[in-house]
């Protein structure tokens, strides 16, 4: 098993179930300390190679995904190994999209539907799910 992340390192997100996942943007530079064995891009195209394992899913800028039960099968899998590996959700930004599926990961973690983006908004970041469409999407987004 590795190093969990810092609880207190930018971008990390402490779920109910005390999983951490780190949320960026990465037009950003990375943060400083320890890198992710995991991520999950959610890019309109696809993102540059990274150092470590990845998964790219095609979702454009301000949007929704294109492939919905993939993004869901993604988000269950991260979820998966955030209890053994340090795993991030990252988008260009950090906000919309990657706040979006972080607020579903709470979802999956147990937050209800409805309450799910403002805890996100709490624990992450102010501006995370920026659009109506995707707060609607986090609304809707099944737990099973």
């Amino acid at each position: 098993m590795s190093t969990p992340w810092d609880a207190s390192a930018e971008g990390v997100l402490r779920l109910p179930s005390g999983l951490l996942v780190r949320g960026r943007g990465l037009r950003n530079p990375l943060p400083p300390g320890a890198v992710p064995e995991f991520a999950l891009h959610l890019r309109g195209r696809r993102p540059a190679p990274v150092a470590w394992e990845s998964q790219w899913l095609r979702w454009p800028d301000f949007w929704l995904p294109t492939d919905r039960p993939g993004f869901g099968t993604a988000l269950r899998a991260l979820l998966a190994r955030a209890g053994e590996q340090r795993v991030e959700v990252a988008c260009g930004g950090g906000f919309g999209r990657t706040g979006t599926a972080l607020a579903c990961l709470a979802v999956l973690d147990g937050i209800p539907n409805a309450e799910a983006v403002a805890y996100v908004r709490a624990h992450y970041a102010r501006r995370a799910v920026e659009t109506p469409w995707q707060r609607r999407f986090v609304a809707h987004f099944p737990r099973t």
